[in-house]
């Protein structure tokens, strides 16, 4: 059995469309900085890093290397973990494995992107098969809507319950001082006006039915660091550690022409195996807080399904009810979650960071109004590649 281990601290930089006044070494120093100060450690109390972005989007190889400066990672054990967007729990899972095993007592976990500086799509179409997918699968997008598609035609979902995703996200992200969407226009609207608002609106352009610019994540330019420290130092360095309860990793396909898009098996089969893991029988009533990674606004909708917080064709109706909201029953990023920042690297980890802060009750204003015995918190990327890391108040068994 491995050892209990526990998030003990967080930074992230403030998430913005670009970050021109700093190089990646000098980007991933900022994030560092917070977490050891939010830990109240220094860089000479860290074992061992593991850093990841996704390299391919900027072709900029070997960020464990050149990136050591920034990182902290000079004369230590460095590891570097690329899982697309998953990457950031991928770095979480990887940090977390290694202090579980006994090898080091406290690791730091890295997520980083410079969005501003990369080819996004041009990226995704080449990493798909060169004459099966590239023409059908131009970039992120095309999939996602084929996904959003097939599920209001099984369901009857409409672009309404996408848009009421969409503004239940950034109105969430307006508590978030470190989120890059701050649409201040919206303050003080009902959710439902803004709903018709913004799908009756001639600027919010149409990308691929259904998907509209407000159902998309933004590029963005940020770092992310997360401390995970062994049971016995973490007590002494976090007043109320965020422990791990369970993980979970699926990653089903090599071909995205393999993926169900009637079905996000992967989160699916991940989610029923930290459930089993923690013994969780009714996740919507045991569960009190998800930072998910949701890059469209149809994920808010379908994903919930797969991952069992209700049955399928239910998710609207959770949503719509405001089971979901900041005062809801289980709150859904109160961060704004990716929709109101999307540093990819970094994305996820801020996932992991963020339900650590909601389990230690230090998430200021976004901060969910009950005490947090449990947060889930949840990866996407590749094809259909899922990650999920439970976190709670108390030690696991």
């Amino acid at each position: 059995m491995g050892k209990r281990v526990a998030v003990v601290g967080y930074g992230q930089t403030y998430q913005r469309s670009s970050r021109k006044d700093v190089n990646g070494v000098e980007l991933i120093n900022e994030a560092v900085r917070v977490a050891l100060a939010d830990a109240e450690l220094t860089i000479k109390d860290i074992d061992a890093i593991v850093i990841g972005n996704m390299d391919h989007f900027e072709g900029i190889n070997y960020v464990d290397m050149w990136s050591a400066e920034g990182s902290g990672a000079v004369m230590k054990p460095v590891m570097k973990v690329t899982t697309g967007g998953t990457t950031g729990t991928s770095v979480a899972m990887c940090a977390y494995y290694h202090v579980a095993s006994g090898m080091f007592d406290k690791v730091l976990a890295i997520g980083w992107e410079k969005n501003s500086e990369s080819d996004t799509t041009g990226a995704i179409i080449t990493a798909f098969h060169p004459v099966w997918e590239r023409p059908n699968l131009g970039g992120a997008v095309a999939g996602l809507a084929i996904e959003a598609s097939k599920y209001m035609h099984d369901y009857g979902a409409t672009e309404k319950d996408g848009a009421r995703v969409a503004v239940r996200e950034r109105l969430h992200a307006l508590n978030n001082p470190y989120a890059h969407l701050h649409q201040e226009w919206m303050k003080g609207i009902p959710p439902d006006q803004l709903v018709d608002l913004i799908v009756g609106s001639e600027q919010n352009q149409l990308l691929a039915y259904p998907l509209r610019m407000s159902d998309m994540c933004p590029r963005t330019d940020g770092a992310a660091a997360v401390i995970f420290a062994v049971e016995g130092k973490a007590e002494k360095i976090a007043p109320i550690p965020a422990w791990v309860q369970a993980t979970a990793n699926r990653h089903n396909f090599v071909y995205a022409g393999d993926v169900d898009m009637a079905r996000n098996t992967t989160i699916a089969e991940a989610s029923q195996a930290v459930f089993r893991k923690a013994g969780i029988k009714e996740p919507l009533k045991q569960i009190d807080v998800c930072e998910l990674y949701l890059p469209y606004s149809y994920a808010g909708l379908k994903w919930i399904e797969d991952i069992g917080f209700c049955g399928y064709g239910e998710g609207p109706r959770l949503l719509w009810d405001g089971v979901t909201d900041m005062d809801g029953e289980m709150p859904i990023n109160p961060s704004g979650g990716v929709m109101s920042s999307n540093a990819i690297g970094a994305t996820a980890l801020i996932r992991v960071g963020e339900g650590a802060l909601q389990v230690m009750g230090r998430a200021g204003a976004r901060q969910v109004n009950r005490k947090v015995n449990l947060a889930f918190c949840s990866g996407f990327g590749g094809c259909y590649w899922a990650d999920i890391m439970l976190l709670g108040r108390k030690k696991p068994a």
